[in-house]
Formats: structure tokens, C-alpha cells, sequence
């Protein structure tokens, strides 16, 4: 690693199966790579379909104490789980730099993200209530009752390597589930540590299992065959959503699916220019631009649309690229060639189709490595609605730009899209503010603001982006169900 750790044992490299840390049963590994530099951070367990169904064994083996421990106890648990993560902040940062790439500061930014979750659900594990029902017929009590759905299993994206593992997990726990889990092969290694802290706090053995393995399909199909397994979150792409809601079928499963994003971002021309500058830097030059709610498509009305576009290029122009290791990043490396290539793609299609360049347009390369992995932060003018920025995630540090004329005009481009997760708009007109909030066909709308997520919040989409909540005390209820008591003879 490129950083020393205050605690070295938290750079784990094996499985965590009934409380025991393991190799893959067949003895395979995979290589974990820093994307700043291409070297080598550490080799992990490459696992199949026998450590998987290993994990559910566990998880099944375990799940009747879990769910029936109290939930001030399990609260407590999860207490001491969160502490644990923020006293080790600066080293699950390191970790998370070092294996995904993003500036440290970031890295401990989402730490903190990650550990807010954590703490959240801890004190809503006190507080899944049930239900009396005022009885229909004397003689009869009637309640509902909120109960574990059962093992859940955890497939997480590499972007957000510790909030994801968070968000997912610490909610299942609370509920009285236990959890099967399986991480992006590109960023194991910093839901390994965070899995070290949960053993350290005290989460029993079965209870959370992880398994790494660069053979997604081949694990997921264990869990989606095996009807010990109740729930599935997910997030990633659309295609493999949808797979999972497929196959998932069989044995009626609950599924959350938090999937792909294609964010339209507006500026009304009665908007605080600056105000949406800084929104927009906020929202889409986060993580190097590779997070599901980043700003895809920006809606610019006409009269201030030379305006915003010469405050928002002086903005993008003065980012600072560079490794985790200069403290000076502000964009570090996409996660790997292939996000490369997709970003100039993307750029070239638009360029082609009659979109200007205002700053960036092109890799940038290092004396770390030949293959470049970084690209310059981009402001993209005039960009047509055909181009495949505007119905692709670029998941890049690029903004593409076009004009519109009225309301009408920006609500009909912004909606027409599969995806619906997340939306952002500024304006000064409180009657726009909730014409525009109803008119859009998402689940998250950011009205002069570019920073949307936050525990107590409830995140997911609709249309192609899924179903499901994550935050919240929705969040919490994705990870239960309902049991209805009737009680008569009491007269």
C-alpha cells in the first residue's frame, strides 16, 4: 500500500465465514489493484459456488439466536460498530484510496457517510413497533407484529466500497437478519476491514459473512437458487437488476434493487447562478463523477446559459487530478481502462454530433503508469439530445451541457428517460419549486442542492432504477415483514 495503517490487522485478505477467516475452498485468489498506479494492494480469496453456499449454511446456522437476541442488545452491538469505524476512520480511508482510487479526504468523508448509517439503524432497532388493531368483534384481539424477513444477501457496487456495505448491511442486523455478502471484487478489501470492526464489536459468528470472488454469476446463482435466502439487495447496473428479479423469482424473494441512474440537472433562468455552479460541482465531480446520482444530462435555460457556462468552466478547469497520495487531488483515477474508454466514447460521440470541448476532452497520462486511468474534469456546450451522454451513465468527471426555452420544454427532456433515481433543479420560484418537484418521474429530487443522501433519508428510484429504499425508517422495513395475530375466545 501507497499508506501506512495506524492498525495493520485491518487490511484483511480472506473470507469471513461463521466467524472464521478462510481461503476460497478451492484455493484461488485475485489480485486487488490500486487504479492510481496498477500495482498490486493485496491478493484475496477468489471464491465459488462452495463458499457460498458455505455462507448461507452459516447465516441459517445462526439466524435463529440473532433474530431472537433482543434489539437493545442488537442495538448496542451495532453501537459499538460504529464507534469502532470512526476511530478507525483515517485507515478504512487509506484503504478505500488504495483500492478505488478517490482523494483520502473523500475516503474519510464516506467513512463517516458510512458509519452515520450504522448509527442510524442502531437506534431504529428499538424502534420497529407493531401494531393493535381496534377489534372488529368482541371477544377478539387483533395485532401485527414486524419480524426479520430471514438471511438476506449483499451484492455491492465498487464506487462507494464502505457506504454501500453500510447502507445494506447495518439494517439488516438491526431487523434481526443475518447477511451473506458479497462486495466488487475491484474494492474488497475495505468491506473486509469494516467486517473486522463487526467482529471486533461483537456481531456473532454466522451472523455476517463475506465472500470475495471476481465470479459474480456463479455466487449470486447459489443464493438466488436457495430458499433459505429471503432477501436481496443490490446495487449496480439494470441488466443485472433485472436478472436478479428474474431468477429471484423461483423462490419469492424480497428484493431491493438500487440500479442505474440518468440524473437530469436544470437551471431556471430566475435560478442563483452560483448557487447552481456549486451545486452542480457538488453533485457531478463527486468521486471523479462515478456515482449513480451524478448529474448526466444538464438543462441550462437560454438566458443564462452563456453565463452558467463560463462560471461552471473557470470552476472545472482549476480541479486538481491526481493520485490518493497528493493531498492536493480533488479527481482521482477511474476505477479502471474499461471507465476510460467509456468516458471517450462518450465524449468523442457528443463531440461529433456538434458539442464544444470548454475545458478537459482528453485522458491524462502519468509516469505511474502507461495505461492511463485518469481524465481530465469536462464541460461539454451545445451537446444534442441524441448524443449517448445524455442516455448513458458516463459514470466520469464529465458535464454535458445543452439549452432549453420553457418549463414545458425541460420537464418532457428531463423525463424522458428509463431511469428515474435521482433529479436536480434550481430556481427562486416556490410555485416552479413544487410544479417542477410533482412533474418529475424519480425517486430523489434535489431542489437547489447537489448533496442528496443522508441516513435519515430514504434513497431508491423508479422506473429502470430500481425498487426498494435504502436510509431511513423505510430502509429498516425493507428488511421485515408483517405477521398478523387474531386472538378471539376472550369473552
Amino acid at each position: 500500500m501507497s499508506f501506512e495503517l495506524q492498525r495493520k490487522e485491518l487490511m484483511a485478505t480472506k473470507n469471513f465465514i461463521a466467524g472464521v477467516w478462510q481461503d476460497a475452498v478451492a484455493g484461488e485468489t485475485l489480485s486487488v489493484n490500486n487504479p492510481a498506479t496498477g500495482e498490486r494492494v493485496a491478493l484475496v480469496p477468489n471464491s465459488d459456488a462452495k463458499d457460498a453456499k458455505a455462507a448461507v449454511d452459516a447465516a441459517a446456522h445462526a439466524f435463529e439466536a440473532w433474530r431472537t437476541t433482543p434489539a437493545k442488545q442488537r442495538a448496542v452491538i451495532l453501537k459499538r460498530w460504529n464507534d469502532l469505524i470512526m476511530a478507525c476512520a483515517d485507515d478504512l480511508g487509506k484503504i478505500i484510496s488504495s483500492e478505488q482510487g478517490k482523494p483520502l479526504s473523500e475516503a474519510v468523508g464516506e467513512i463517516a457517510y458510512a458509519a452515520s448509517y450504522v448509527e442510524w439503524f442502531a437506534e431504529e432497532a428499538t424502534r420497529a413497533n407493531g401494531d393493535i388493531i381496534p377489534q372488529a368483534v368482541r371477544g377478539r384481539k387483533m395485532s401485527a407484529y414486524r419480524e426479520p424477513v430471514g438471511i438476506v444477501a449483499a451484492i455491492t457496487p465498487w464506487n462507494f466500497p464502505a457506504a454501500m456495505i453500510a447502507r445494506k448491511i447495518a439494517p439488516a442486523l438491526a431487523a434481526g437478519c443475518t447477511v451473506v455478502c458479497k462486495p466488487a471484487a475491484e474494492t474488497p478489501l475495505t468491506a473486509l476491514a469494516l467486517v473486522k470492526l463487526a467482529e471486533e464489536a461483537g456481531v456473532p459468528a454466522g451472523v455476517l459473512n463475506i465472500v470475495i470472488t471476481a465470479s459474480s454469476k456463479e455466487v449470486a446463482d447459489v443464493w438466488l437458487d436457495d430458499a433459505r435466502v429471503r432477501k436481496i439487495t443490490f446495487t449496480g447496473s439494470t441488466p443485472v437488476g433485472k436478472h436478479l428479479a428474474h431468477e429471484s423469482s423461483r423462490t419469492l424473494k424480497k428484493l431491493a434493487l438500487e440500479l442505474g441512474g440518468n440524473a437530469p440537472f436544470i437551471v431556471f433562468d430566475d435560478a442563483d447562478i452560483d448557487a447552481a455552479v456549486e451545486g452542480l460541482m457538488v453533485a457531478k465531480f463527486r468521486n471523479g463523477g462515478q456515482t449513480c446520482v451524478c448529474p448526466n444530462r444538464v438543462y441550462v435555460q437560454s438566458k443564462v446559459y452563456g453565463t452558467f457556462l463560463e462560471k461552471l468552466t473557470a470552476r472545472v478547469s482549476a480541479l486538481v487530478v491526481g493520485p490518493a497520495s497528493n493531498s492536493a487531488s480533488q479527481i482521482g483515477p477511474m476505477i479502471n481502462a474499461k471507465a476510460i474508454s467509456k468516458i471517450e466514447e462518450h465524449v468523442n460521440d457528443a463531440v461529433a454530433r456538434g458539442a464544444r470541448v470548454l475545458t478537459g476532452g482528453q485522458r491524462l497520462f502519468t509516469e505511474q503508469r502507461a495505461e492511463s486511468t485518469y481524465y481530465a474534469p469536462t464541460v461539454l456546450a451545445d451537446v444534442d439530445r441524441a448524443a449517448r451522454c445524455f442516455h448513458e451513465e458516463t459514470f466520469g468527471p464529465v458535464a454535458p451541457i445543452t439549452s432549453f426555452e420553457t418549463e414545458a420544454e425541460v420537464i418532457e427532456m428531463a423525463n424522458d428517460s428509463p431511469f428515474g433515481l435521482a433529479s436536480y433543479f434550481y430556481t427562486n420560484d416556490m410555485r416552479r419549486v413544487h410544479r417542477v418537484t410533482d412533474a418529475l418521474e424519480c425517486g430523489i429530487v434535489g431542489v437547489n442542492e447537489g448533496a442528496l443522501a443522508a441516513e435519515a433519508a430514504p434513497f431508491g428510484g423508479v422506473k429502470d432504477s430500481g425498487y426498494g429504499r435504502e436510509g431511513s425508517v423505510h430502509g429498516l422495513e425493507e428488511y421485515m415483514h408483517i405477521k398478523y395475530v387474531c386472538q378471539g375466545g376472550l369473552e
